[in-house]
């Protein structure tokens, strides 16, 4: 074994410094996920809820899953600093049921009665490419009334790809459920229709193309939800119901059952628990790594002997590109490759000692981890000179043409074109999670308004005009502001651009839930296939 010593002392003042600002951040995004957990469609709509009896969304969620068994949330903060409410009006993640991982989607019909607005669509697509990507089959648990109308010009061209993405599951064979629990209307009527096991509960579940009312409009015709869509009706007359469920509960249990008949199998055995050894750090640690001020350098090493199996780490190519730490290990027992930033800038050597490493993951069909804390590609003539965009070209290349899963952890900062080359979210890594003090932008904040300033500052004299200082140090400071606000994870995680904001310490938990919903699906690495790397 190759333990990685540590050097990290958490008795020293800087330590404290660095724990502290981690945990300010940590309160932060406890205050704003309380608003997705809590009640987000607040209280008046809970006690409606409750009064008819019916769970709420997360309450369904974890009848349905195996006892004891973990849940691990996607998306919880989309559509933050948007007009809607926190959480998009639905719940993702993935979760055990009857021993099956599974995709899970529930509504929450305490928000606008569970209607879809820009950020659901959102949410429900990247739920999808995670399900449909890794094999999970998926679980719906349904009660929406369609479209949030006012927002329907948003909703109704890109929304029909719902029923889309259920429909390429079937026929990739990755098994679709359905359990309805109230409305599903209008075009929400086929997500069951389109689902490959419906459930309905008895007396509550309405499913139709259009209520009474519009059908009154439409034909003249008089009708009742429950002749018209009742799950009755689907269960006896039209078929679209496979069960009728007595109450919420039960439909729960059926919805257990029927993926307990399904015959599914991972594509690769999970690796034996009783083998896997815990890092050799305490992971409560991972809070004193990253400072406050992300312009000091960490090693991330010290968070990569928190996260391997044993603090085991064979480190591939050490004293070639060190601004780019890779190596082999295994988190909770599955094989990784590495790639994590420790000096923030990347030179010719790391990219050409990246490119090289993923190339070698590709051969050995290992996934790959990025641990982010970059500030891009180096710059100047020196390096201009020297090829950086070539050799920055050649890691991009062998990231964009890979084929082993990857999965992206943002640390620190993660800006420019580093933030491609390490795997950000326009390259498809299976999940990407934030930690709370990560950052993520074009440049940093004080050299965006900087490069304004300098552009501004040359077209005036170009003109032969004078130059506003004062309003120049306004300007710079009103950018400096605005990118520091969407440079911060609650911002993006808002926008999806992550799958979640986490706590450092649930790191290795995190990504081991992610290695073994991996492993459902097959893969294989890129045997060639890459474009012309620019030598």
């Amino acid at each position: 074994m190759t333990v990685l010593a540590s050097a990290l002392d958490p008795a020293s003042a800087e330590y404290a410094e660095h724990r502290q600002a981690m945990l300010d951040r940590l309160a932060e995004l406890g205050t704003e996920q309380n608003k997705a957990l809590a009640v987000p469609g607040g209280e008046k709509y809970v006690a409606r809820h409750r009064e008819r009896g019916k769970l709420l969304a997360r309450e369904r969620i974890e009848l349905l899953l195996d006892p004891d068994t973990p849940f691990l949330e996607l998306s919880p903060l989309a559509a933050w600093g948007s007009d809607y409410p926190v959480g998009a009006s639905m719940v993702t993640g993935i979760g055990v049921v009857e021993g099956v991982e599974c995709l899970i989607t529930a509504n929450d019909p305490t928000v606008r009665g569970g209607a879809s607005n820009p950020w659901t669509l959102k949410k429900a697509f990247r739920a999808h490419e995670i399900g449909h990507a890794n094999r999970l089959p998926s679980i719906h648990l349904v009660e929406s009334g369609g479209a949030d109308l006012p927002s329907q010009k948003e909703i109704f061209i890109p929304g029909g790809a719902l029923f889309k993405h259920l429909t390429q599951s079937s026929a990739a064979g990755i098994p679709t459920i359905a359990v309805v629990f109230g409305n599903s209307t209008a075009g929400g009527a086929y997500v069951p229709g389109m689902s490959d096991h419906v459930i309905m509960v008895k007396e509550r579940a309405k499913v139709f193309l259009g209520g009474p009312p519009l059908v009154k409009m439409a034909t003249g015709e008089e009708s009742d939800d429950e002749s018209l869509g009742g799950a009755e009706m689907h269960a006896r007359t039209s078929g679209l119901a496979d069960y009728l469920a007595e109450d919420e509960r039960d439909a729960l249990r059926q919805a257990r059952r029927v993926v307990s008949r399904l015959n599914w199998r991972k594509a690769y055995a999970d690796p034996d628990p009783v083998s896997v050894a815990a890092p050799e750090y305490d992971e409560d640690e991972l809070l004193g790594i990253v400072p406050g001020d992300l312009k000091k350098p960490f090693d991330p090493r010290e968070v990569i002997a928190r996260i391997v199996d044993g603090s085991d780490f064979d480190e591939f190519k050490p004293l070639y590109g060190s601004s780019l730490v890779t190596g082999w290990a295994a988190l909770h027992g599955y094989p990784v490759g590495i790639l994590a930033n420790a000096q923030g800038v990347l030179f010719s050597e790391e990219s050409q000692k990246a490119a090289q490493f993923i190339q070698l993951a590709n051969q050995r069909d290992i996934p790959l981890l990025f641990l982010h804390n970059t500030t891009g590609y180096m710059v100047g003539k020196e390096y201009e000179q020297g090829g950086i965009i070539k050799h920055g070209a050649m890691m991009i290349n062998a990231v964009s043409n890979s084929r082993v899963p990857h999965l992206s952890v943002l640390m620190g900062a993660s800006y420019g074109a580093g933030h491609y080359g390490m795997c950000g979210r326009a390259y498809d890594p299976r999940f990407l999670f934030a930690w709370p003090s990560a950052k993520s932008a074009v440049m940093g904040p004080q050299q965006l308004a900087g490069v304004l300033s300098i552009v501004a500052r040359a077209s005036a004299a170009a003109k032969g005009q004078p130059y506003d200082d004062e309003a120049d140090a306004g300007l710079r400071a009103m950018v400096e502001q605005q990118i520091e606000a969407e440079s911060l994870p609650m911002f993006l995680s808002g926008r999806l651009y992550d799958d979640g904001v986490i706590d450092p310490r649930d790191t290795r938990t995190v990504l081991g839930l992610c290695l073994s919903a991996i492993h459902t699906a097959p893969y294989e690495g890129a045997r060639g296939g890459f474009g012309v790397f620019r030598m």
